[in-house]
Protein backbone atom coordinates (compact mmCIF):
# COMPACT_ATOMS: atom_id res chain seq x y z
CA UNK A 1 0.00 0.00 0.00
CA UNK A 2 1.16 3.61 -0.69
CA UNK A 3 -1.24 5.72 1.00
CA UNK A 4 -2.87 5.22 4.18
CA UNK A 5 -5.92 7.74 3.75
CA UNK A 6 -8.53 8.10 7.01
CA UNK A 7 -12.00 9.95 6.95
CA UNK A 8 -14.42 9.83 9.99
CA UNK A 9 -17.88 11.24 11.00
CA UNK A 10 -19.38 11.19 7.41
CA UNK A 11 -23.18 11.14 9.21
CA UNK A 12 -25.00 10.19 6.55
CA UNK A 13 -23.23 12.76 4.30
CA UNK A 14 -23.11 10.69 1.12
CA UNK A 15 -22.41 13.26 -1.24
CA UNK A 16 -19.66 14.62 0.15
CA UNK A 17 -17.91 10.85 0.61
CA UNK A 18 -18.37 10.38 -2.48
CA UNK A 19 -16.75 13.55 -3.85
CA UNK A 20 -13.83 13.51 -0.92
CA UNK A 21 -13.33 9.96 -2.11
CA UNK A 22 -13.30 11.54 -5.68
CA UNK A 23 -10.60 14.41 -4.87
CA UNK A 24 -8.22 11.99 -3.32
CA UNK A 25 -8.44 9.52 -5.98
CA UNK A 26 -8.57 6.39 -3.68
CA UNK A 27 -7.60 3.31 -5.42
CA UNK A 28 -8.04 0.03 -3.36
CA UNK A 29 -5.43 -1.62 -5.05
CA UNK A 30 -2.90 1.16 -3.85
CA UNK A 31 -4.63 2.61 -0.44
CA UNK A 32 -5.52 1.32 2.65
CA UNK A 33 -8.60 3.53 3.50
CA UNK A 34 -9.55 3.64 6.81
CA UNK A 35 -12.74 4.94 8.59
CA UNK A 36 -13.61 5.80 11.90
CA UNK A 37 -16.96 5.49 12.71
CA UNK A 38 -20.64 7.83 12.47
CA UNK A 39 -21.71 6.63 9.58
CA UNK A 40 -25.49 7.72 10.46
CA UNK A 41 -27.61 10.40 12.03
CA UNK A 42 -28.26 13.94 11.56
CA UNK A 43 -27.40 13.59 7.18
CA UNK A 44 -29.57 12.85 4.34
CA UNK A 45 -28.52 9.63 3.79
CA UNK A 46 -27.34 7.42 6.35
CA UNK A 47 -28.47 4.24 4.52
CA UNK A 48 -26.34 5.38 1.00
CA UNK A 49 -23.44 5.80 3.27
CA UNK A 50 -23.18 2.49 4.99
CA UNK A 51 -24.53 1.06 1.84
CA UNK A 52 -21.61 2.78 0.52
CA UNK A 53 -19.29 1.40 3.49
CA UNK A 54 -19.86 -1.88 2.87
CA UNK A 55 -18.99 -1.81 -0.85
CA UNK A 56 -15.66 -0.50 0.29
CA UNK A 57 -14.78 -3.12 3.19
CA UNK A 58 -15.13 -5.72 0.47
CA UNK A 59 -12.50 -3.94 -1.56
CA UNK A 60 -10.59 -3.38 1.40
CA UNK A 61 -11.28 -0.56 3.55
CA UNK A 62 -11.07 -1.17 7.63
CA UNK A 63 -13.91 0.19 9.34
CA UNK A 64 -14.59 1.08 13.08
CA UNK A 65 -17.66 1.62 15.04
CA UNK A 66 -18.51 4.83 16.11
CA UNK A 67 -20.86 6.20 18.86
CA UNK A 68 -23.68 7.34 16.55
CA UNK A 69 -23.70 3.83 15.82
CA UNK A 70 -23.65 2.18 18.98
CA UNK A 71 -26.57 4.56 20.03
CA UNK A 72 -28.59 3.05 16.58
CA UNK A 73 -27.88 -0.43 17.94
CA UNK A 74 -29.43 0.16 21.68
CA UNK A 75 -31.98 1.72 20.32
CA UNK A 76 -33.10 -1.09 17.95
CA UNK A 77 -31.59 -4.17 19.61
CA UNK A 78 -33.20 -3.40 22.98
CA UNK A 79 -36.51 -2.11 24.59
CA UNK A 80 -34.94 0.88 26.92
CA UNK A 81 -37.35 4.34 26.48
CA UNK A 82 -34.11 6.10 27.21
CA UNK A 83 -31.77 4.71 24.59
CA UNK A 84 -35.00 5.11 21.85
CA UNK A 85 -35.82 8.66 22.84
CA UNK A 86 -31.89 9.71 23.34
CA UNK A 87 -31.15 8.28 19.59
CA UNK A 88 -34.15 9.12 18.24
CA UNK A 89 -34.69 12.98 19.16
CA UNK A 90 -31.22 13.92 20.43
CA UNK A 91 -29.00 12.22 18.06
CA UNK A 92 -30.17 12.38 15.17
CA UNK A 93 -31.53 9.04 14.58
CA UNK A 94 -34.23 9.58 13.15
CA UNK A 95 -32.80 11.32 10.12
CA UNK A 96 -31.56 7.84 9.75
CA UNK A 97 -34.79 6.28 9.45
CA UNK A 98 -36.30 8.73 7.04
CA UNK A 99 -33.81 7.16 4.95
CA UNK A 100 -35.05 3.66 5.07
CA UNK A 101 -38.49 5.33 4.08
CA UNK A 102 -40.05 5.74 7.48
CA UNK A 103 -42.43 8.28 8.20
CA UNK A 104 -42.22 10.46 11.45
CA UNK A 105 -45.87 8.54 12.45
CA UNK A 106 -44.17 5.24 11.46
CA UNK A 107 -41.31 6.03 13.91
CA UNK A 108 -43.44 7.63 16.77
CA UNK A 109 -43.32 5.70 20.10
CA UNK A 110 -46.09 5.50 22.17
CA UNK A 111 -46.55 8.35 24.81
CA UNK A 112 -48.76 6.81 27.80
CA UNK A 113 -46.72 3.29 28.12
CA UNK A 114 -43.65 3.12 26.42
CA UNK A 115 -43.94 0.76 23.49
CA UNK A 116 -41.28 0.94 20.44
CA UNK A 117 -42.24 1.38 16.76
CA UNK A 118 -42.10 -1.98 14.95
CA UNK A 119 -40.23 -1.33 12.24
CA UNK A 120 -39.88 -4.12 9.35
CA UNK A 121 -37.16 -3.43 7.01
CA UNK A 122 -34.43 -6.24 5.55
CA UNK A 123 -32.25 -3.51 4.49
CA UNK A 124 -32.41 -1.75 8.15
CA UNK A 125 -31.95 -5.30 9.50
CA UNK A 126 -28.82 -6.64 7.17
CA UNK A 127 -27.08 -2.89 8.19
CA UNK A 128 -27.64 -2.98 11.73
CA UNK A 129 -25.91 -6.53 11.92
CA UNK A 130 -23.42 -5.08 9.79
CA UNK A 131 -22.19 -2.43 11.73
CA UNK A 132 -22.93 -4.42 14.83
CA UNK A 133 -20.00 -6.57 13.64
CA UNK A 134 -17.55 -3.81 13.15
CA UNK A 135 -14.20 -3.36 15.16
CA UNK A 136 -13.69 -0.75 18.08
CA UNK A 137 -9.73 0.11 16.99
CA UNK A 138 -7.22 -0.50 15.05
CA UNK A 139 -3.48 -0.66 16.39
CA UNK A 140 0.01 -0.61 13.94
CA UNK A 141 3.48 -0.16 14.48
CA UNK A 142 3.27 3.77 14.63
CA UNK A 143 -0.57 4.52 15.12
CA UNK A 144 -3.51 3.64 16.86
CA UNK A 145 -6.57 4.66 15.20
CA UNK A 146 -10.02 5.36 17.13
CA UNK A 147 -13.53 6.66 17.12
CA UNK A 148 -13.24 9.24 19.93
CA UNK A 149 -10.24 8.65 21.43
CA UNK A 150 -7.81 5.96 23.98
CA UNK A 151 -7.46 6.07 27.58
CA UNK A 152 -4.58 7.72 29.19
CA UNK A 153 -3.29 5.25 31.43
CA UNK A 154 -5.31 1.88 29.97
CA UNK A 155 -3.87 0.07 26.93
CA UNK A 156 -6.00 0.42 24.40
CA UNK A 157 -6.66 -3.45 24.40
CA UNK A 158 -7.85 -3.44 27.93
CA UNK A 159 -10.15 -0.39 27.22
CA UNK A 160 -13.96 -0.39 27.73
CA UNK A 161 -15.18 0.16 24.30
CA UNK A 162 -17.24 2.68 25.30
CA UNK A 163 -14.83 4.62 26.74
CA UNK A 164 -13.02 4.41 22.90
CA UNK A 165 -16.42 5.43 21.12
CA UNK A 166 -16.69 8.35 23.44
CA UNK A 167 -14.31 9.64 25.72
CA UNK A 168 -13.25 13.81 25.09
CA UNK A 169 -11.54 15.85 27.08
CA UNK A 170 -9.64 13.08 29.84
CA UNK A 171 -7.92 11.34 26.22
CA UNK A 172 -7.26 15.21 24.74
CA UNK A 173 -5.75 16.74 27.67
CA UNK A 174 -4.04 13.64 29.09
CA UNK A 175 -2.59 11.00 26.69
CA UNK A 176 1.21 11.26 26.17
CA UNK A 177 2.07 7.96 24.33
CA UNK A 178 4.27 7.02 22.00
CA UNK A 179 1.76 6.21 19.12
CA UNK A 180 0.16 8.86 16.88
CA UNK A 181 -3.67 8.49 18.29
CA UNK A 182 -5.53 9.45 15.44
CA UNK A 183 -9.31 10.17 15.99
CA UNK A 184 -12.94 11.81 15.23
CA UNK A 185 -15.99 12.27 17.15
CA UNK A 186 -14.79 15.80 18.70
CA UNK A 187 -15.12 18.32 15.97
CA UNK A 188 -12.08 20.17 14.97
CA UNK A 189 -13.04 23.70 15.18
CA UNK A 190 -13.68 22.83 19.07
CA UNK A 191 -10.06 21.31 19.41
CA UNK A 192 -8.55 24.69 18.05
CA UNK A 193 -10.77 26.57 20.15
CA UNK A 194 -11.95 28.81 16.58
CA UNK A 195 -15.40 27.86 15.68
CA UNK A 196 -14.31 28.14 11.96
CA UNK A 197 -11.28 26.09 11.55
CA UNK A 198 -12.61 22.84 10.59
CA UNK A 199 -9.32 21.98 9.93
CA UNK A 200 -7.74 18.42 10.86
CA UNK A 201 -6.15 19.16 14.28
CA UNK A 202 -2.55 18.22 15.22
CA UNK A 203 -2.16 18.38 18.79
CA UNK A 204 1.04 18.81 20.66
CA UNK A 205 0.65 15.45 21.94
CA UNK A 206 0.59 13.22 19.23
CA UNK A 207 -3.08 13.53 18.81
CA UNK A 208 -4.43 14.16 15.60
CA UNK A 209 -8.36 15.12 15.53
CA UNK A 210 -10.40 14.72 11.87
CA UNK A 211 -13.44 15.34 12.27
CA UNK A 212 -14.26 18.81 10.54
CA UNK A 213 -18.33 18.77 11.45
CA UNK A 214 -19.14 17.95 8.27
CA UNK A 215 -22.88 17.76 8.67
CA UNK A 216 -22.66 20.63 10.64
CA UNK A 217 -21.76 22.76 7.77
CA UNK A 218 -18.03 22.43 8.37
CA UNK A 219 -15.69 19.97 6.27
CA UNK A 220 -15.76 16.43 5.76
CA UNK A 221 -11.66 15.78 5.93
CA UNK A 222 -9.25 13.04 4.90
CA UNK A 223 -5.89 12.89 6.29
CA UNK A 224 -3.15 11.31 4.06
CA UNK A 225 -0.55 8.88 6.04
CA UNK A 226 2.38 9.17 6.26
CA UNK A 227 2.58 12.36 4.29
CA UNK A 228 -0.33 13.87 6.83
CA UNK A 229 -1.54 15.84 3.56
CA UNK A 230 -5.53 17.08 3.92
CA UNK A 231 -7.88 16.73 1.42
CA UNK A 232 -11.62 18.36 2.68
CA UNK A 233 -14.74 18.81 0.56
CA UNK A 234 -17.27 21.42 2.27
Amino acid sequence: MKRTLVISDIHGELKKFEQLLGEVEYDPEFDQLILLGDYVDRGPNSKGVIEKVMSLKEAGALLLKGNHEDLMIKALTTDIERSWNHWIKLCGGDKTLFSYGFSEIDIAASEEKFQKPELHSSTLNKHLEFIQGLENYIETSDYMFVHAGVHPTTPIAETDPHILMWIRDEFHKGYNGEKIVIFGHTETNSLHRDINNNNVYFGSNRIVGIDGGAVYGGQLNCLELPSQKVFSVK
